[in-house]
């Protein structure tokens, strides 16, 4: 019977198993042991925090291990600061931070307030284009937004000399009374804005002399905006709602426009009043998919079973025929109502 192994092969087998053996054994003793404990440990002591925070102004370019720990951040939180910090990292604006992988977007929200940083670090810094060496930053103080300088706007480091002088020319023209009107300001960042909040203080807004309040349907753009409560962003808001409703029914659907704000609604609801007459409807049986499908009370899972039935069934006499074949229900059927008239299935209705 011939051999399934050579001789040759039989002692390089004998050779090669012990010495298998050996290293395997080696492998075991020189690994470190395991110890899921220490490492837990090692890790919670990473993750403890300061039962002390004292939340005051820093900057991330500079501040040390302690100063970090005593704003609330934990071991690990400081030390991958750090650790982005000594990669070469600049921060440049607060939002920087955000993008440090040890800042968590909640710790960061809650120390965008009070970073400061310095003119060193700052983007387009002054002294780099005029050669000359600025003082630090003044710590702000409580100042009035109505009669606030660009000198002292510069002195606390939150704007440059042209963005000082541009903001100064906005507040004269339109005045700011609230943050809603401070952050409408194109030079003023969210940033900025949240750092001067616990510093600002707004003046009273006069009186308007109003004779009659102002018809929501028809008023223009001047017209919202001299409505106190109403910015030039949430004017273009309301407007373009408006347009896509077909006219305000009510004037509480005035909460319905994105950037109207639950502040400000109580104080616009004073100033204006709506004329239901004026709203536009839109004929159901007849509209184009993409004039319904624009209607702000027409969700896009109604509107595919608006069309369907209507290819089959032609159109409907009352609002009360869509609650009947399950295409609203009783409340969308009941909001949507008032904009909607019913032409004849027999012929289409003039535009």
């Amino acid at each position: 019977m011939a051999k399934l192994f050579s001789d040759r092969e039989i002692r390089a087998v004998a050779i090669f198993l012990p010495l298998a053996g050996l290293l395997i054994t080696a492998l075991v003793l020189v690994r470190p042991s395991a110890n899921p404990e220490a490492a837990r440990r090692a890790e919670a002591a990473m993750e403890i925090r300061r039962d002390s925070v004292e939340l005051r102004h820093f900057d991330p370019n500079t501040a040390t291990l302690d100063d970090l720990l005593e704003l609330g951040l934990s071991k690990h939180e400081a030390v991958s600061l750090l650790k982005y910090r000594a990669a070469g990292k600049v921060f440049r604006i607060p939002e920087d931070m955000a993008l440090c992988y040890g800042i968590s977007d909640s710790l960061y929200r809650r120390l965008a307030p009070w970073v400061r940083i310095g003119r060193k670090y700052a983007i387009a810094p002054e002294e780099y284009r005029t050669g000359r060496i600025l003082p630090e930053p003044l710590t702000p103080q409580p100042f009035r937004i109505d009669t606030v300088s660009v000198r002292y706007l510069r002195a606390i480091g939150a704007l440059s000399k042209r963005q000082a002088e541009a903001f100064i020319r906005w507040r004269d023209l339109s005045g700011i009374y609230d943050m809603e009107e401070l952050r409408d300001c194109y030079v003023v960042s969210d940033s900025v804005a949240a750092a001067l909040e616990p510093y600002i203080i707004f003046p009273e807004r006069k009186p308007r002399p109003i004779e009659e309040p102002v018809e929501l349907n028809t008023a223009d753009s001047a017209a919202l905006r001299s409505v106190s409560g109403i910015g030039p962003k949430t004017v273009g808001a309301i407007l373009a709602y408006r347009e896509r409703l077909g006219g305000f029914l009510r004037a509480e659907q005035l909460a319905e426009v994105p950037g109207v704000t639950e502040r400000n609604y109580e104080k616009i609801l004073k100033q204006i009043y709506c004329d239901s007459c004026k709203i536009r409807k839109i004929d159901i049986n007849f509209a184009s998919p993409k004039v319904l499908g624009r209607h702000p009370y027409i969700a896009p899972q109604v509107l595919r079973k608006l069309l369907k039935a209507r290819q089959l069934k032609g159109g409907w006499s009352t609002a009360e025929e869509l609650i009947e074949e399950h295409i609203m229900t009783r409340k969308e059927a009941a909001r949507l109502a008032p904009y909607l008239q019913f032409g004849s299935v027999s012929g289409p209705a003039d535009e």
